[in-house]
């Protein structure tokens, strides 16, 4: 590969920090994702990395008609680009219910659903209907213990509610399973296994009762290999589209690339063996320990310092970079860094061509 791939043309009509999004690997990380998958038939990609509308059109042009989010803004964005089927993965509550059936009659082309794992998120999505039966899939506990409830009696019992509630409809079952982050395939595939054994057999026994479960929905980006092996099973991988240091290093058995990139510049040499950039924890994801990010023309360079509009550096090399001077820098976790860009420039055949509103950062957008 290209050491110099990252660079653009014309970079210094760029002001910094900004997010370029290269469109060639892009597209060949969603080649990349599909021919895991089998086809784009069994996909649904989350949508919550990039948060981008052109991006959910352009897996649309590769066939794939699905799409999983975890915002309203976000399901909002993937039906205005054109997405025939949405599901919302995050349990309404309060509001979000009352804004979900107006997504429903503001896009009738497109079909919602949604997650539940609760006797008052069920009764609150019953009563609010007024837009034909919503599918509703119930939220399984596979492991990870942020949500859902765990496969047993009262996941069975919640579903036959659901298949009770007038004004809903039972669309199956949503686990997933972010806790699996095993860097041996072998060994993800086995704590994979291991997960999914509740989830698969709570299902085999709502079958049995007569209960239609439609869909499972499972896993994210580090499990697609293993839940693609299934082919009852729906995929809804995320990160693969950008992909970030922090996966790329981790899983050496996926084969997407990086295509998100931070351009930063020095801004100033504070000592001998020190470089600061204007790339601070308001520009890049700032929940990991240092290093968040990885300087792509100085990867072993040491970082000391993070603050809202600064990254501090110390290389030995110090003095081979003026001021002024761009930077490219890889975030270790891409999708909380999109989040905090009002726009990314969009990079063609090395060279800047377009900027991208990232619409559903917003937490709201028309409803």
């Amino acid at each position: 590969m290209n050491a110099e791939w990252f660079h653009v043309a014309n970079e210094r009509e760029i002001a910094s920090p900004a997010l370029l999004i290269f469109r060639e690997r892009v597209e060949r990380n969603i080649r990349r994702m599909l021919q895991i998958a089998g086809g784009p038939g069994r996909l649904r990609p989350h949508v919550k990395t990039h948060k981008l509308g052109p991006l959910v059109r352009a897996q649309i042009a590769h066939g794939i008609t699905k799409f999983k989010c975890a915002t309203i803004a976000e399901a909002e964005m993937t039906a205005e680009a054109g997405a025939a089927d949405v599901l919302l993965a995050f349990q309404p509550v309060g509001p979000a219910v009352d804004r979900l059936g107006s997504l429903r009659r503001k896009f009738p082309g497109t079909a919602f659903s949604t997650i539940a794992d609760s006797e008052e998120a069920i009764r609150a999505l019953g009563a609010a209907q007024s837009a034909g039966p919503l599918e509703v899939l119930l939220d399984v506990d596979c492991g990870m213990h942020r949500t859902g409830v765990a496969p047993g009696e009262e996941a069975a019992r919640l579903y036959r509610m659901i298949a009770g509630t007038p004004g809903l409809r039972t669309g199956g079952l949503h686990a997933y399973d972010g806790h699996i982050h095993e860097a041996d395939a072998a060994e993800r595939s086995r704590q994979c296994e291991d997960a999914f054994a509740g989830v698969v057999a709570l299902r085999e026994r709502l079958t049995r009762e007569g209960l239609a479960v439609p869909l499972l929905v499972a896993g994210g980006t580090p499990t697609l290999p293993m839940h693609a092996r299934y082919a009852d099973r729906e995929l809804s991988p995320g990160t693969c589209v950008l992909w970030d240091f922090g996966y790329g290093d981790k899983f050496g058995d996926m084969p997407f690339e990086i295509a998100a990139v931070l351009l930063a510049r020095v801004v100033s040499r504070p000592g001998g063996n020190r470089l600061c950039l204007d790339l601070g924890y308001k520009a890049v994801a700032s929940e990991n320990p240092l290093p968040r990010v990885r300087v792509l023309e100085i990867p072993d360079a040491a970082q000391v310092m993070h603050s809202e509009e600064h990254l501090v550096i110390e290389t030995p090399r110090a003095g081979e970079f003026h001021i002024g001077q761009c930077l490219h820098a890889v975030p270790r976790h891409i999708c909380p860094t999109v989040a905090l860009h009002g726009e990314v420039c969009v990079v063609e055949a090395g060279e800047a061509r377009e900027r991208w509103p990232v619409t559903a950062r917003a937490r709201r957008i028309s409803i």
